[in-house]
């Protein structure tokens, strides 16, 4: 009896747990399908200014000494009347970065750039805190922001301004690229990870009139979009994503612009992605509490509901995604492999989970490369097992977002990486100050016993499915704890700029 009860709420949960991962699956279908719906009507200006009007651009820096001086050579190369233009540097940093940075603010002002350090000595705020200090000695009529490790193309705010001519536009997003795409197997997963939503769920989005968000750079807002939404608030982890719900809940316009690239930089290390995509995951559960009442109580359509729910919350699949992993045992269910086990379990799991992932990744890389994509197919494995390793890093941000707890802006080490002849082993380490790895690795072993149970019993459909999982975990788990023999060999050094290969 205790067992058939035991069998029953395991089913039950199981297929509670894998409802809710098909409907993610699906969302991602509704997402190529606007895509393709209306990727052929890009947006265009209403009008041109007869006279450029001020922007300020505000680089928010944080501990960024290996790329803050490209970042400033590619700013000071802006196409762009000099006497329209202020740049703010805005400086938490604790290390060398000011240093660095102070000489060349200098040297440009020198050649006639309008451009000023502005360092704080605490962190309040973290990345909100310094843009909200910035406005205060903002000069410009539309803000550009620009992470430490971005490169925009001279020509990008010709190109974007003249958005601002539609006085409803708030706020216009550029496309991000990638420097270091090639760079290591890692660089190549993430770019297309980003792929997918930088272009099919931005241009699905933005072009079918539902909500999508700034970036967090790359992007120009209009200063008065920002202060009527609120101004920049720091009580989640992504301001971004915040100000952006805040702005379009107002009744701002915002601009996607798929064909205007602006390249920055991958994270090269496994810890540096494992922390952007828990601060991200984080931040986004935050938002996702603090603003989708608001969202359902607004006279929104009902589509537009329902796709901002589905933004909000997206997250959530990575718990889901972890109580899956928690439930696949081989004794669940009755502990008997059959066809019908295969079909009502099995097969489910594949077209609710990895098939809409897999469609979803390829149409972005297909739209991309046009020539190229059919080779990016042979990483798709990749991709799939990578998605399901961060389960646990990032089910513990929306638990951590759930619960309340509290936690820094930690920032995502760049290390002014661009090409394979470049080596970020011998730059400054941040110190691993968790336990997630070892549990990585757990679930790495355990799925090793899951697939070796599989292939003893003949269950080859589980058992490619179960590949999946275990090199998922093991890559991550393995990447992450490779970086504790340099830090512990080498704690807390400071051999200086990446060096060559």
């Amino acid at each position: 009896m205790q067992g058939s009860l035991g069998n029953t709420i395991w089913s039950i949960c199981y297929f509670v747990v894998l409802f809710g991962l098909s409907l993610y699956g699906l969302h991602r279908y509704v997402i190529v399908y606007l895509f393709l719906k209306y990727r052929n009507r890009p947006p265009l200006p209403v009008a041109r200014f007869e006279e450029l009007p001020r922007i300020t651009v505000q680089l928010p820096v944080f501990n960024e000494m290996y790329v803050v001086e490209r970042l400033l050579d590619s700013v000071a190369a802006l196409d762009y009347p000099r006497d329209r233009l202020q740049v703010q540097v805005l400086d938490d940093s604790t290390d060398e970065t000011t240093e660095i940075a102070a000489k060349q603010v200098e040297r440009l002002r020198g050649e006639g750039l309008d451009i000023e350090l502005i360092h704080r000595t605490d962190r309040t705020g973290f990345k909100a805190g310094a843009l909200e200090h910035g406005m205060l000695s903002c000069t410009g009529e539309y803000i550009l922001i620009l992470d430490a490790d971005f490169v925009p193309t001279p020509d990008m705010l010709q190109r974007t301004v003249h958005y601002f001519t539609d006085p409803k536009v708030g706020m216009i997003q550029t496309r991000w690229g990638h420097l270091n795409r090639t760079y290591s197997l890692l660089t190549r997963v993430q770019a297309m990870f980003l792929d997918g939503h930088l272009l099919l769920e931005q241009t699905a989005r933005s072009r079918s009139g539902r909500f999508f968000n700034f970036n967090g750079t790359a992007g120009l807002w209009r200063r008065s979009c920002i202060a009527d939404a609120g101004g920049w608030q720091h009580d989640t982890l992504t301001e971004d994503l915040d100000l952006s719900y805040r702005a379009q809940l107002n009744g701002w316009k915002f601009v996607f612009l798929a064909d205007l690239v602006t390249p920055a930089e991958l994270p090269v290390d496994m810890n540096g992605f494992k922390s952007q995509q828990h601060r991200w995951t984080k931040g986004s559960i935050q938002t996702c509490k603090k603003l989708l009442p608001s969202v359902w109580r607004s006279k929104l359509p009902l589509l537009i509901k329902i796709e901002a729910t589905a933004h909000l919350t997206s997250h959530y699949a990575y718990l889901l995604l972890f109580l899956l992993c928690a439930l696949m045992h081989p004794s669940a269910g009755g502990g008997t492999y059959s066809p019908w086990r295969m079909f009502l379990v099995d097969i489910p799991i594949y077209l609710s989970a990895s098939l809409p992932a897999t469609v979803f990744y390829v149409c972005a890389q297909r739209a991309l490369y046009p020539r190229g994509w059919l080779k990016e197919l042979l990483l798709m494995p990749m991709v799939l097992a990578l998605g399901v390793g961060l389960a646990i890093n990032n089910a513990r941000a929306v638990l951590e977002a759930l619960l309340g707890h509290q936690s820094e802006f930690t920032r995502t080490p760049k290390y002014g990486i661009r090409s394979k002849t470049q080596s970020w082993k011998h730059a400054r380490y941040i110190p691993i100050k968790t336990f997630l790895p070892f549990v990585e690795l757990g679930f790495a072993l355990y799925f090793t016993y899951l697939l070796k149970f599989a292939v003893e019993h003949d269950q080859w459909m589980n058992a490619a499915f179960l590949v999946l999982f275990q090199v998922g975990f093991s890559y991550v788990a393995l990447c992450s704890l490779a970086q504790w023999v340099p830090a512990l060999r080498f704690p807390g050094r400071d051999t200086g700029s990446p060096l060559p290969a």
